[in-house]
């Protein structure tokens, strides 16, 4: 069954939950790609560190739309907006704020790849 926002609560795999033609579908899937890139591909990530991404992905969310509502008067609950901040902090630092190189092919592999199309 696919969903068109992300759920009130985090579940694992909530994002290929998502209904791929909706925008916010659409935006979280290119997060989760840059994320992972930038942490040296989704093939080179561990399970944990696939779920961690796909949390802080989730909090993320939750915090803008907490942040959006304190914008339109909506109740706000600072308390819960700390917590959630924290644990992004938490789970940003436990995946590691630099970039990571990916492995890349010497040119000659490389074009040797690509005659072999």
């Amino acid at each position: 069954m696919s969903h068109k926002h992300p759920p009130d609560k985090f579940a694992q795999g909530w994002l290929s939950e998502l209904d791929g033609r909706t925008g916010i579908a659409q935006v979280m899937r290119e997060r989760y790609a840059a994320f992972t890139a930038d942490l040296g591909g989704a093939e080179h990530l561990s399970y944990a560190q696939r779920s961690l991404v796909e949390r802080a992905l989730w909090l993320e969310y939750w915090l803008a739309q907490q942040e959006q509502g304190l914008a339109t008067g909506a109740e706000f609950d600072v308390g819960k907006w700390v917590q959630a901040a924290n644990s992004l902090q938490g789970i940003l630092s436990k995946l590691g704020l630099d970039r990571q190189a990916r492995d890349v092919p010497d040119l000659s592999s490389f074009i040797k790849a690509r005659a072999g199309r």
